[in-house]
């Protein structure tokens, strides 16, 4: 049944968007060289292997783990587990890389070209149709989602590395002087590596997380080892032998699956210099004090959208929310968690769109699908708790889905929205119950007064670690108001606004908090991947007659 529904959901998906990308698999296994596996035989009779990669060479584990098809439950890919007692090559990997990096402003600086044609090769790879929808595909085995979902998080890939190629990388190290206090003084600032570093990113988006992360961490100098959510860490495997084909030194880079115990003892005895971590706020937390602070953040977050007074494009703005907060199953770290409507859209057909477009969703394309940290049963008990709430009402959506072959482990449940009083939202008792994060088709709907935007504002503020929101209005002093007082990380305002359709060249990162990282720009890749070196070159020449002075 599993292969019938992914044909079937893959092939419609293609067809509707016009694409043209779907090959079969013979002619797609010819065209990626690179790649050691078959996506279309991935199955309990063809498993595939995962291997770790460590001082360029790829090797296997004491033990394996058997992963589960997240459409069927059967076991489908083996990955190689490494354990505690096995981390010593990997740390010895790490130790060898000194602080002053593979390369920087003064020492190897051949290797920012380098890596400017190592990005500018794979751009080209990926934007191969056979190979484009190789990972597309591969994506939607591991970490089920709609095939245009898919295929766009391989573009952004795909458009970052072709943004970063020839000269782009060299200009990430541009650095400055300053004139001194005499003749023959400057004050040099450059962008200097860490050396040694980490890379920890989650299941959801399995090849744009880690390769953007991977890559600028290589452009500013630094020796990485990568760690993906094990579920989806063969589409990253797959990444790195293209990246090897198109020039990548294979000692550059290290890749270790493991558990969470086993990275952490690694991360405590290599000690990296930086460690990006993608992924869940309390072991974000945890980290943060292991690793005494030599850490950035891209940490879950209950993302709010808020609709302003001016009602207008109202089949849009429901397009948009049910994007936003159903797409992927609602796996994504910027997906919508809670909805705030203002009052003058109560009297327009918005939620009954919603609720529309929401059950237009099938597991058969994938635009519904398992949700893979959270089990049908916890959320429906959530949802419960929720309804217990007076007044609060199911909208939509709260139940299993049906006719479906999704392991037990994970999830499988409608598009879901529940609508909560704000007055009950904003009670102490009840406030950790609404917001809590579920990462999956899941949110919070409720409206407020115009006299209420303070105190939704303040409410939006104690949400945790909250990544992204939308402000969707076009009243201009409304979105001065609104984005005067929020801090969070990408802030989308206007009309079309929205939590999850930032362009590829956005930050992503959180505000106020100094860990918070960014994605996908130079200006992120400086500021996660490097730091200050201030250099004073002070060369003379001594004035005339020079003497000794007094003591100072």
């Amino acid at each position: 049944m599993h292969r019938l529904l992914f044909a079937i959901g893959v092939t419609a998906s293609a067809q509707r968007a016009g694409s043209g990308l779907f090959l079969n698999a013979l002619r797609t296994l010819h065209s990626t060289s690179f790649a050691t596996v078959t996506v279309e035989t991935i199955s309990s009779s063809h498993p595939a292997e995962v291997k770790n990669l460590v001082q360029g060479e790829w090797k296997v584990s004491s033990g394996w783990t058997w992963l589960l098809d997240p459409l069927n439950g059967s076991p489908f890919i083996k990955v190689a587990d490494v354990q505690e007692a096995e981390i010593e090559p990997f740390v010895h990997s790490l130790c060898r890389c000194p602080k002053y990096g593979l390369h920087n402003p003064f020492r190897a600086q051949e290797r920012y070209l380098l890596y400017g044609d190592v990005s500018a090769k794979a751009a080209q790879m990926l934007a191969q149709p056979q190979v484009s929808e190789f990972f597309a595909r591969l994506i939607q085995r591991v970490s089920p989602k709609s095939y245009n979902q898919a295929l766009g998080e391989v573009n952004v890939t795909q458009k970052f590395l072709e943004n970063f190629s020839g000269d782009q990388v060299r200009f990430l190290a541009r650095s400055f002087a300053v004139p001194g206090n005499h003749l023959g003084q400057q004050s040099h600032g450059y962008r200097w590596p860490y050396g040694p570093v980490a890379i920890i990113t989650p299941f959801n988006f399995p090849l744009e997380i880690p390769v953007l992360q991977l890559m600028g961490a290589l452009y500013m100098g630094n020796k990485p080892i990568v760690k993906v959510d094990s579920k989806v860490s063969i589409v990253m495997e797959q990444m790195l032998r293209l990246l090897h084909d198109c020039g990548l030194p294979k000692e550059d880079v290290d890749f270790i699956n493991a558990d969470g115990k086993t990275m952490n003892k690694l991360l405590l005895e290599a000690k990296p210099q930086m460690t990006l971590f993608t992924g869940s706020s309390r072991v974000a937390e945890k980290l943060a004090g292991d690793l005494k602070g030599r850490i950035k953040l891209e940490d879950a977050g209950y993302d709010w959208k808020i609709l302003g007074p001016d009602v207008q494009e109202v089949e849009y703005v429901a397009w948009v929310c049910d994007q936003d907060a159903y797409a992927c199953s609602g796996q994504k770290c910027s997906a919508q968690s809670i909805l705030f409507i203002h009052e003058n859209w109560a009297s327009s057909e918005l939620l009954s769109k919603m609720q529309l477009l929401a059950g237009r969703r099938k597991l058969q394309d994938l635009t519904i699908g398992p949700v893979l940290t959270v089990t049908t049963e916890s959320m429906l008990e959530h949802i419960q708790k929720l309804l217990k709430i007076p007044g609060s009402e199911l909208l939509f959506g709260g139940e299993e889905l049906e006719n479906h072959s999704i392991p037990k482990i994970y999830g499988a449940l409608r598009p879901t929205a529940v609508f909560v009083p704000l007055a009950d939202i904003l009670k102490p008792d009840t406030f950790e119950l609404v917001t809590k994060e579920i990462f999956g088709p899941f949110q919070i709907v409720t409206y407020y007064k115009h006299d209420q935007l303070t105190e939704v504002l303040n409410a939006c503020e104690r949400m945790h670690a909250h990544l992204t929101a939308a402000v969707v209005s076009n009243d201009p002093l409304f979105l001065q108001e609104v984005l005067g007082k929020s801090v969070n990380g990408t802030t989308y305002a206007g009309i079309r606004a929205r939590t999850t359709g930032a362009p590829q060249n956005h930050w992503f990162g959180p505000a106020g908090d100094p860990r918070g990282a960014g994605i996908g720009t130079p200006e992120a890749i400086k500021l996660v991947w490097s730091c200050h070196r201030e250099i004073i070159h002070d060369i003379g020449p001594l004035p005339k007659n020079w003497e000794i002075p007094p003591p100072s």
